[in-house]
C-alpha cells in the first residue's frame, strides 16, 4: 500500500482547479490499485487531492487540525465539500487542539509526514514566509526527513490576488 499526503494552496483560481485536477489525477493513476491518501482536507489543493483518491477507489484519511477547524476556519462555500470529505474518509483524525492556529497547523503537517511514503505538494515553488505551517514549509520538512516530493503545478496554474 502507498500513503501519499498532500500540501497545497488554498487560493487556486477557478480557471486553475481543472488543470490541478487533472495534473492529481495523472500523478494518483499509477497507485490506484492500493493507495492511501491523507489529507487536512482543506479548501483547495487539499480538497480536490482528497476528491481525486475517493474517486479512484483510495483511501482517505483526514487529519484535522483542531477541534473547531470545521467551524472556525472552513468557510460556508466550502463547508458541503469538507463534510462531504469528513463522511467519506475511511479515518479521521482530529487533533486535540482547541483552535486552529499555526501550533496546530504544524501538528497536523508533521502528521501528515508521519504516515506518509510521499509527499504531494500543489505548489507554485513560492518561498516559505517564514511563519511556519504553509506549503513550502511542509515541502522543506519533507525533503529534510528525505520523504520524496511531488510538486504538481501544471502550466496555466495561477492563485487569485
Amino acid at each position: 500500500m502507498t500513503t501519499l499526503a498532500v500540501t497545497g494552496h488554498t487560493d487556486l483560481t477557478e480557471e486553475t482547479v481543472p488543470l490541478v485536477r487533472a495534473a492529481l489525477r495523472e500523478l494518483l493513476h499509477p497507485y490506484s490499485e492500493d493507495l492511501t491518501g491523507v489529507s487536512c482536507i482543506a479548501a483547495g489543493a487539499e480538497s480536490l487531492f482528497a476528491e481525486e483518491v475517493s474517486a479512484m477507489g483510495g483511501r482517505l484519511v483526514a487529519v484535522i487540525p483542531s477541534l473547531d477547524y470545521g467551524t472556525a476556519v472552513v468557510k460556508p462555500e466550502d463547508a458541503a465539500v469538507f463534510d462531504h470529505l469528513n463522511e467519506t474518509a475511511v479515518e479521521v483524525q482530529t487533533l486535540p487542539y482547541e483552535t486552529a492556529d499555526r501550533a496546530a497547523y504544524e501538528a497536523a503537517d508533521s502528521e501528515l509526514l508521519k504516515r506518509a511514503d510521499r509527499l504531494v505538494a500543489v505548489w507554485d515553488g513560492t518561498p516559505s514566509s517564514g511563519r511556519g505551517g504553509g506549503t513550502a514549509d511542509l515541502v522543506e520538512e519533507a525533503r529534510r526527513a528525505g520523504v520524496p516530493v511531488d510538486v504538481v503545478w501544471p502550466d496555466g496554474a495561477a492563485r487569485r490576488g
